[in-house]
């Protein structure tokens, strides 16, 4: 009896372990998971169809930007108790903050309304037509939020996390070849370098940071309660986010690679990714792959309306928040109705030019990283705003390369189409 009293009471320290990071799991897996959007799954669709697993080296730079990026998100929350609208608003000013927002704004409408594309094209494949799916999944997105709790829409957003692994079975009935995904990431194939394998890889690299993801982060952190004592059980949740980011777009890349690369298909989107797989891969691989996507579209256009939201309320002092009632902040579920209606309607419009949309909210984010990326580094920095959790030396010189790679890349991103325009 004493001997099992002993094993309860070793054990008792993992048990708490175990249950505290249970409790404080959700910001970190979300945000990561999030990133996996419809937009994020057509660029690793392509990147597999276009260069075989030759760019899957990439998703380790990807991995490293993003986890720098959301741990220093995530400890300003938990130490200041503030989002970072909040934040930038006090540091640098109602005008920097307008000019950042106005920006940020235009290009979540568009990335709003590219979910909303993945939603119709996912569900294209089983033949149902938008007009019907998307404003179901419109006032579904809107009921979730404003009929739930915190609490409630979370446990939602986790089971979605869970889901998007489901990209992990359409790769291995696409039969990979494991040995040559191996060589691929360990001795990166750099040859045959050009124009289109830059942007590319740029699109790659860029879709894993969102600015408004840097946003929803910080004020789910502080939703939730998380306090610094709990931080080291959320630096494993955001870890494991990144992880899975990083699993989910390894195993789409693997699943076109196998199949479409091999086959000699070209695609545009995501939506002719799912649809080419039936016949190379079977109907099921092709159903998972159409499943996934459409549980990523979904899951993006509740997180996006809800970061602009918060971020807006937050910097011009709206009371913002799922916990809040209707009629408790009016503007916080009015901003998020608005978003959702405005990008719901633009795929219904005929004849929308829905690829421009997308890659000109691309643009604005990629000009707007930098900009919010620097204000984080400069706040998590201020001895009179975090105290003693400043960045040390090794974060700072991570966190400074990987804004320096990623501004590099933007300028890149931006000025490349007019390089190839003028070439040509």
């Amino acid at each position: 009896m004493s001997e099992n009293l002993k094993a309860k009471k070793n054990k008792a320290p993992w048990v708490v372990g175990l249950m505290m990071f249970l409790t404080v799991l959700g910001p970190g897996l979300i945000t990561g998971s999030v990133d996996n959007d419809a937009g994020g799954i057509t660029a690793y669709s392509v990147a597999g169809a276009t260069y075989g697993y030759r760019l899957l080296w990439t998703l380790i730079p990807c991995f490293i930007a993003l986890l720098v990026v959301q741990e220093m998100n995530a400890r300003m929350g938990i130490v200041t108790q503030k989002g970072l609208a909040d934040l930038i608003r006090e540091n640098f000013g109602v005008k920097i903050t307008f000019f950042i927002f106005l920006g940020l704004i235009i290009a979540d409408i568009g990335n709003t309304a590219t979910e909303f594309a993945g939603v119709a094209g996912s569900l294209q494949v089983f033949s149902l037509s938008k007009y019907i799916t998307v404003p179901f999944a419109a006032i579904a997105v809107w009921i979730l939020v404003v009929k739930g709790t915190y609490r409630s829409v979370e446990k939602i957003f986790l089971v979605f996390s869970v889901f998007l692994l489901s990209y992990v079975f359409s790769a291995v009935l696409a039969h990979p070849d494991w040995h040559q995904i191996g060589t691929s990431i360990i001795r990166p194939d750099l040859t045959g370098i050009d124009e289109g394998w830059i942007s590319t890889v740029i699109g790659l690299i860029g879709t894993t940071i969102a600015p408004w993801m840097q946003f929803y982060m910080q004020s789910s952190v502080i939703e939730k309660g998380i306090k610094i004592t709990e931080y080291k059980y959320e630096l494993m949740d955001v870890i494991l986010g990144c992880t899975v980011t990083v699993v989910v777009a390894f195993f789409i890349i693997v699943a076109c690679a196998a199949t479409l690369n091999k086959s000699g298909i070209k695609i545009n989107e995501a939506k002719d990714a799912a649809i080419a797989l039936g016949p190379l891969a079977g109907n099921f691989a092709s159903s998972i792959f159409a499943f996934g996507l459409l549980v990523a579209s979904l899951f993006s256009a509740t997180i996006l309306p809800l970061a602009t939201a918060f971020y807006i309320c937050e910097a011009f002092g709206f009371e913002a928040g799922i916990n809040n009632k209707l009629k408790e902040a009016p503007e916080f579920y009015g901003l998020f109705t608005g978003i959702i209606i405005i990008g719901a309607l633009i795929i219904l419009i005929p004849g929308v030019p829905l690829v421009e949309v997308s890659l000109g909210s691309q643009v604005i984010n990629g000009m707007l990283l930098p900009v919010v990326l620097i204000c984080m580094m400069l706040m998590v920095n201020k001895k009179d705003l975090m105290g003693e959790y400043v960045n040390t030396k090794l974060k700072n010189g991570i966190g400074w390369i990987t804004i320096t790679i990623l501004v590099v890349l933007t300028v890149i991103m931006i000025f490349l189409p007019v390089v190839e325009h003028i070439i040509k």
